[in-house]
């Protein structure tokens, strides 16, 4: 079976120290993601809640924190409801550059769901792909 990873590069305006909040804080992450239940910390768990109307507050993504150098790397699984609760693996790498930051995920882990798992991934991309746009707006 071939590995299937999402690979995303960002060219952000702005440096590392300022991404990395969008990356982490619960407020910052609503802005372009889903609210957090709570600030990112190594080792902890960690929510993210619906930002729909109607539905706000409900549990839509949860994982834990694995790593964390701020504000070079992050390292995170990634669930929810709609995998089944298969755990993935998002890796965010952020890197200076003269003008801002280069921002790269890597999103592994899909042989760990159990059925349809290439529908999954391609949803995750073009998902990331949604949220990307607003992250570049917000953190610009």
């Amino acid at each position: 079976m071939t590995k299937m990873q999402i690979v995303k590069t960002l060219f952000l305006k702005a440096p590392p120290a300022h991404v990395w909040k969008f990356l982490t804080e619960a407020d910052r992450l609503a802005e372009w993601f889903h609210r957090g239940g709570n600030d990112l910390k190594e080792g902890g768990d960690y929510i993210l809640e619906t930002n729909s109307y109607g539905k706000e507050g409900e549990t839509l993504c949860w994982g834990r924190v694995l790593e964390m150098k701020e504000p070079e790397r992050l390292v995170h699984t990634f669930t929810h409801n709609f995998i089944d609760g298969a755990e993935t693996k998002c890796t965010w790498t952020l890197e200076a550059v003269a003008n801002g930051t280069i921002l790269t995920l890597v999103h592994d882990g899909w042989e760990n769901v159990a059925e349809e798992r290439f529908n999954a991934a391609a949803s995750h991309d073009v998902g990331w792909d949604e949220h990307f746009s607003r992250l570049r707006r917000v953190t610009n």
